[in-house]
């Protein structure tokens, strides 16, 4: 990782060279937009702009084609980079990422709405059988508005995605920039990050009252539940810190998160809302005496 993050803050031919050919291959838009988000937040945008135009050439003609998600990640990560250069903190760029996660859901909504029912209209079949013996006890207005939330929440379900990778993406290229120039101030700024009580609130209060102020709104759900997850990884990563936990914890964490998600993504989002409440890791800080640093702004 450090070698590539190197790689790239060489020179403009160098980093303009990562974000133009990850951009193009298959399945490295992830890698294109941490690439750029590394030069934004080091160089600034007059610096960068001339590097990151090049990028979006790749992602403009995989959207031609169909694929969406190029553009999408690369443009919302590094929107999300300004924020964070603007000295904004990890708090509020994951607060921003719930509205880059609704403009990536009206974007795919309007853009690729036939996929999106098609796939709606075969999970419809699905949800009987999902839901043995609950469906049948439905009423037919239940059902209908069942049904009515199929296609905005699996859109919201695919814009999540999005705004997961775009964040991933943007915390991979500050997590360079630290390795850099400030080695352990990304993980120092992750493993503080705590969401405020009231953020967190209102984020539940988006996650359960979206549905009920219409059908499109549904998508909200799943997006105001990724800042939640975050918050819940690093409180993990903060308790894994202090000693409080074991470093195994952590490798349970992301085994389970990729073989479990169903399971282990509600608990992360438990998690985080406990700790607004009652600040697990400032308790033990202010108990044990032990202050925290900032990484690099």
């Amino acid at each position: 990782m450090r070698a590539i993050a190197e790689f790239i803050m060489r020179g403009r031919m160098q980093a303009t060279l990562v974000v133009v050919v990850s951009a193009a291959l298959p399945l490295l838009f992830w890698l294109s937009a941490a690439a750029g988000s590394l030069v934004l937040l080091r160089r600034g945008v007059s610096d960068a702009l001339g590097i990151l135009v090049w990028a979006l050439l790749p992602a403009i003609g995989w959207w031609y084609f169909g694929e969406p998600r190029t553009l999408l990640v690369l443009l919302g990560a590094l929107g999300l980079a300004l924020l964070l250069r603007a000295n904004m903190s990890w708090t509020r760029v994951l607060l921003c990422s719930v509205a880059l996660g609704l403009v990536f859901g009206l974007v795919l909504g309007a853009v690729f709405r036939s996929p999106i029912e098609a796939m709606a209209g075969e999970l419809s079949k699905l949800v009987p059988q999902m839901l043995d013996g609950v469906h049948q006890q439905m009423s037919v207005d239940e059902r209908a508005r069942l049904e009515s939330l199929i296609v905005p929440v699996l859109t919201g379900l695919l814009a999540a995605l999005l705004q997961i990778v775009s964040l991933l993406s943007l915390m991979l290229g500050r997590y360079w920039q630290a390795l850099l120039y400030n080695p352990g101030g990304f993980g120092r700024e992750f493993r503080a990050l705590r969401l405020p009580p009231r953020l967190a609130i209102l984020l539940v209060v988006g996650m359960l009252v979206g549905p009920n102020l219409g059908a499109q709104m549904a998508m909200l759900t799943p997006l105001c539940s990724v800042p939640l997850m975050f918050a819940g990884i690093a409180l993990l990563h903060g308790m894994v810190a202090q000693g409080r936990l074991a470093r195994f914890w952590l490798v349970g964490l992301y085994i389970t998160l990729l073989i479990f998600m169903q399971l282990t993504y509600p608990l992360l989002v438990v998690l985080a809302i406990v700790d607004s409440l009652f600040d697990f890791r400032g308790r033990f800080e202010r108990k044990n005496g032990s202050g925290s640093a900032d990484g690099e702004g």
